[in-house]
């Protein structure tokens, strides 16, 4: 095929790196995000069996 670059089973590093690099950057806004702001319940008032720290079901 005229006009081809690549061998077509060659390495091509390029592409892989360019996946890895997006795969790095995906994973660390992924984690900055969950770092973000700390999870807060929306119900400020505690049951007497979790102010106390006891666990429901058997």
């Amino acid at each position: 095929m005229p006009g081809r670059t690549t061998a077509p089973y060659g390495r091509s590093t390029g592409r892989y790196a360019r996946a890895v690099a997006a795969a790095v950057v995906a994973t660390a806004a992924l984690i900055a995000a969950a770092n973000a702001v700390p999870a807060h319940p929306t119900d400020e008032r505690q049951t007497p069996s979790a102010a106390q720290g006891q666990v429901r079901g058997g």
